[in-house]
């Protein structure tokens, strides 16, 4: 069972439309809604099987009638969120379970078929970022000052919770915890003496817990005897980790379950049998609980973690585990993640010399910081299991260059009927795949193919219909290179061009390509890459390699001056660019980002830059360079770029929509509101679709930009601004991927 409070999925309003219940039914992975009242209370349910039933009952069909009109009012609810209360009214099929406060309005839903828990708004399940415990225990000596400094490093370090330990000695030992008792053994005396010496009073963990929700992380602890939780229920303690120690002690356990309350047990120091057991009796009063594989030793050798126990410990909970940790490092709790623990722990101290078993085994707090940012590292490259294989960004790059494709061997005509003997394999893999040869073969050229060209998947699905008239509100273009410039802007209605250039463009004869004026506009895209794998950065740390990127940045100024004498109805062209601050080993910090911005205007001031407009290219948070992917810190943010503008007022933007809706996707910003921050300081767009945090330039309509309020908040701010399909590849086969952009971009920005 999983019980959570993220309800939004799942719940409708009773005046909604069938066909909006339909969207989220189909959207959530139980297959059912909610209805609720504008106030929240539960008016009923509706599954996909209530939804079937009502199509084959009804002849006239209304998907914009209001839900209530067809949901179901013969529903199990529950008024508790006690699992064993619940557990009892998943029958007949029925796999969720709303759950209503004292006024009946829905608050969480318990689910049949999930695993896991939910700790404040955090849910510890599988597909979810592992949950971090540092296990601060008694590592503060009892020092309130030292047990702060340590949550601080638990902070920083990225856990999710800090977790203490309350005794109450007097009931918990049967000598009252009296450390000079003579007769007691001398392993328990050593215990008692450390305790006595090292807890802090109730009082200061209730000072330390609050210390905690002031500081953003969820503080956590271990009750070893009744009275202390029945203290940590008094203060409101939100979930409880049950110690090996009390892994049987039933009386706890239950006392624990019963509270309603998620919480965490360790296995150390159990046999099997005595795993199964607790199980077993656990089984009858809660299953919200998550087992954490564990060896009890301080330090444990290598030899006893045996993490492929993890396995067999789900097999006999029918739950996610986790794992906790003694031995010293930090290779086996990345490990454990890696074979599916979703909740690490780990004891953190600031001297692993101090006195107490548990230092020794506890990591430092970079030791813990490097842990944590480890499995957070190792969960985005274990990606998911049920998601089809993908070929990546980053892959299709490096196909382009490495793969084969289908070429023709000889000159084919239009109209001739392709056969094997035409086509052969050669590199790169610009064209269609040899895998797609039998495709191919049959189909009649709808073009005059030459010796050595590609074959491209319009070839097997019909061409792309290049338009004379396009029709836009604004000023739009294509990418060009020289060698293409003609076939692609001739027979259209084209503004403008931007030449896009590679630095070998820098040295060729521009009078091999234009033979006099021009009657359009254009514009240029500085290379990024330049000879030498240098990639244009203009705030370096290296000053020598910064140099030449300013001197490059100068040599691409004095092309576009020679192409405006080619193109003179432009005045003043701009130059794209990408001005620089990438990194191939991570972000950089913000007083370091404020060094770089002021770095790149002062290169742009040692240019002169009175015959161009630079315009600096709105950048996503992981570009993809020739050497392969990087960390970008630059110009990613909405507010800096605005910034840099009003501090450099002959500075432009160059508004790459995909860039930006990458930048939006990965730190959970609002493209509209990003794009309407950026306009102010726009002169050129790049207009084309995105996916996920590093899918560029992918197919306009396949990815996440919304373009009909694109297009809205475009028509309201923008109707000046000149744009261009960048699509990925758009070139090829004469530009087909461009033409079937601005088709799709004629229905909105028109």
């Amino acid at each position: 069972m999983y019980i959570t409070n993220c309800i939004k999925p799942f719940i409708v309003f009773i005046e909604d439309s069938i066909s909006t219940a339909l969207g989220k039914i189909e959207d959530n992975n139980e297959r059912i809604v909610f209805v609720v009242s504008e106030h929240g209370k539960l008016a009923g349910t509706l599954s996909d099987g209530d939804i079937r039933r009502w199509l084959t009952r009804n002849q006239s069909i209304d998907l914009d009638s209001e839900v209530c009109s067809i949901m179901n009012t013969k529903y199990s609810y529950s008024n508790t969120t006690f699992p064993s209360d619940i557990d009892s009214l998943f029958q007949n099929g029925v796999t969720a379970i709303p759950i209503v406060d004292s006024s009946f309005r829905l608050f969480k839903i318990a689910f049949k078929n999930q695993h896991g828990i939910q700790i404040e708004e955090r849910h510890i399940k599988e597909g979810e970022p592992a949950y971090v415990i540092a296990e601060i225990g008694n590592n503060h000596q009892g020092d309130i000052e030292l047990a702060k400094k340590l949550v601080g490093h638990a902070i920083a370090a990225g856990a999710d919770c800090a977790k203490f330990q309350m005794r109450h000695m007097e009931r918990l030992y049967k000598n009252a915890g009296d450390s000079d008792d003579v007769s007691a053994d001398l392993a328990a005396q050593y215990t008692m003496d450390l305790l006595s010496r090292y807890q802090l009073s109730n009082l200061e963990l209730f000072d330390i817990f609050d210390y905690c929700k002031s500081k953003g992380i969820t503080p956590l602890c271990t009750p070893w005897d009744l009275e202390s939780l029945r203290e940590l229920e008094e203060y409101g303690m939100p979930a409880y980790k049950i110690a090996s120690a009390d892994f049987t002690n039933y009386e706890l356990l239950k006392a624990v379950a019963q509270t309603g309350k998620p919480f965490f047990a360790s296995t150390g120091m159990c046999s099997e049998f005595e795993i199964k057991s607790t199980i077993s009796f656990l089984s009858d009063i809660s299953d919200q609980y998550v087992l954490l594989h564990c060896n009890s030793t301080y330090p444990t050798p290598l030899k006893d973690v045996n993490l492929n126990y993890m396995t067999r410990l789900r097999e006999l909970s029918g739950n996610i585990v986790g794992y906790s940790g003694h031995e010293r490092g930090i290779e086996v709790p990345i490990g454990a993640v890696s074979m599916g623990a979703c909740v690490i722990e780990k004891h953190l101290t600031i001297d692993k010399s101090l006195e107490g078993a548990d230092h020794k085994v506890s990591l430092l707090p970079n030791e813990f910081k490097q842990m944590t940012s480890m499995i957070r590292n190792l969960e985005i490259a274990l990606g998911r299991k049920d998601k089809p294989r993908e070929v990546s960004q980053g892959e299709l790059l490096n196909r382009e260059n490495l793969a084969k494709s289908l070429v023709a061997n000889r000159v084919i005509p239009i109209g001739t009927v392709f056969s094997r003997e035409m086509i052969t394999v050669k590199s790169p893999g610009q064209g269609v795949q040899p895998n797609r040869l039998d495709e191919l073969l049959g189909k009649v050229s709808q073009r005059n193919i030459g010796l050595g060209d590609f074959f491209y998947d319009s070839d097997i699905n019909g061409t792309i219909e290049k338009k004379t008239n396009y029709s836009f509100k604004r000023p739009f273009g294509v990418p060009v290179r020289y060698h293409d410039y003609k076939s692609i802007s001739g027979d259209i209605n084209l503004d403008f061009v931007e030449f896009h250039l590679s630095y070998k463009d820098l040295n060729v004869q521009l009078d091999q390509f234009f033979s006099g004026p021009q009657s359009m506009d254009f514009a240029v895209h500085s290379p990024e890459l330049f000879a030498n794998d240098h990639i244009l950065d203009l705030c370096s740390r290296n000053v020598e390699y910064r140099k030449h990127s300013i001197s490059l940045l100068g040599k691409v100024i004095d092309i576009t001056l020679q192409l405006n004498q080619y193109f003179p109805k432009t005045k003043k062209p701009i130059i794209v660019v990408n001005a620089g601050g990438w990194d191939f080993s991570g972000f950089t910090a913000k007083e370091e980002k404020s060094r770089q911005y002021a770095m790149i205007s002062e290169a742009l001031a040692e240019l002169d830059t009175s015959g161009v407009t630079i315009a600096v290219q709105t950048m996503p948070p992981f570009p993809w360079h020739f050497g392969g992917q990087s960390y970008h810190n630059l110009f990613v943010s909405s507010v800096e770029i605005q910034d840099f503008c009003e501090e450099n007022k002959d500075v432009k933007i160059c508004l790459d929509i995909s860039h930006s809706m990458m930048a939006c996707n990965y730190y959970n910003w609002d493209l509209l509101e990003f794009v309407e921050r950026v306009l102010p300081y726009t002169v050129h767009m790049h207009i084309v679709d995105a996916k996920g945090i590093d899918g560029e330039g992918v197919k306009i309509g396949e990815g996440d930009v919304d373009f009909t309020a694109l297009a809205k908040l475009l028509d309201e701010k923008a109707l000046g601004i000149q744009f261009l399909p960048e699509v990925w590849q758009g070139h090829k086969n004469n530009g087909e991927g461009f033409w079937q952009a601005l088709d799709y971009l004629e229905r909105y920005l028109n």
